[in-house]
């Protein structure tokens, strides 16, 4: 028998509550509710969900601080659900450990999406994956240092494939691009925008087939990039 996979929605709003919990178990998730942060904290050490969907304009915490305070102890991947569309809090959640951010309004088809993402990150960080990854005709094996486009392999400098290799290792995820920049070339280069751009054109023409309209590496105007898991 397969086990359903577990969510955890933290939202205070009935509505959004109910819409979740109806189209969630649906699609065969097991969902759970809290309405508060503080809820949210403790059913996620109780119940241990794969994934955590997390509003944040809770009633008693910011969910930035239930974001921070759950990146104390678990890896578990966020997905932001909130009204707010400004890049400043989008960068700011994501800078706090959410691994995605939808905006209020959203479509199901869209959450849906994101929530097949995040499983297959929770899948990952649990061990389940093999160490190659397999992206319609890109094959990447991060322990050999190599990477194959349609078979033929392809050539990267150190860096190029320190970059990469941290973009598939978070594929799903929106990463910013002071997080790329501190985990690739150090503190000193968070503010080097410019020259994540620069790498980023280099490897989309090595491994995109058009390096113009990118299926894997896509970026998130004003905040980061996403290394795309194609379904």
């Amino acid at each position: 028998m397969i086990t359903q996979p577990k969510l955890l929605v933290i939202d205070d709003e009935p509505q959004i509550q109910r819409a979740l919990q109806t189209i969630l178990k649906k699609h065969n998730y097991q969902v759970s509710i809290a309405a508060t942060g503080e809820e949210g904290l403790t059913l996620a050490a109780i119940e241990k969900p794969d994934i955590i969907i997390l509003d944040l304009g809770l009633p008693d915490i910011n969910g930035i601080i239930v974001c921070e305070r759950l990146r104390e102890w678990t890896q578990t991947p966020i997905i932001v659900l909130s009204v707010r569309d400004s890049e400043r809090d989008k960068v700011m959640a994501l800078d706090k450990g959410a691994d995605d951010y939808l905006v209020k309004p959203f479509s199901i088809e869209e959450l849906l999406a994101r929530v097949r993402v995040s499983m297959r990150h929770a899948l990952h960080l649990q061990g389940h994956r093999e160490p190659v990854y397999h992206f319609h005709g890109l094959d990447i094996d991060l322990s050999r240092y190599y990477v194959a486009k349609n078979g033929i392999e392809v050539k990267f400098t150190a860096t190029e494939f320190k970059l990469l290799a941290f973009l598939v290792a978070n594929a799903g995820r929106v990463l910013t691009h002071q997080t790329i920049l501190k985990q690739v070339w150090g503190m000193e280069y968070m503010d080097n925008i410019e020259y994540l751009r620069v790498f980023i054109s280099q490897l989309r023409k090595k491994i995109e087939e058009n390096p113009k309209e990118p299926n894997f590496i896509l970026s998130e105007p004003g905040i980061g990039y996403r290394f795309c898991i194609i379904d």
